[in-house]
């Protein structure tokens, strides 16, 4: 059994680490509404790459979190 102290401590890391998960969250949705600091005049392939990169690695976590995927059941 464990004890009440250990399952309150894993809730208080749970929330922080919710906590720091929230924030990064906010700071890319606050990227793309910037564009990603990138003008019209200023995109190329390289750029279209990159955003199909940063996607790539988003589908891979909500897969998991959604069990989609590789990760469905």
């Amino acid at each position: 059994m464990r004890k009440p102290t250990d399952s309150r401590q894993a809730l208080d890391a749970f929330i922080a680490k919710k906590v720091e998960f929230d924030a990064t969250i906010e700071r890319l949705r606050t990227l793309s509404a910037d564009h990603f600091n990138w003008t019209p005049e200023e995109i190329t392939w390289g750029h279209v790459g990159t955003l199909g990169h940063y996607a790539e690695l988003l589908k891979r976590i909500t897969d998991s979190a959604f069990k989609e995927g590789e990760f469905a059941e």
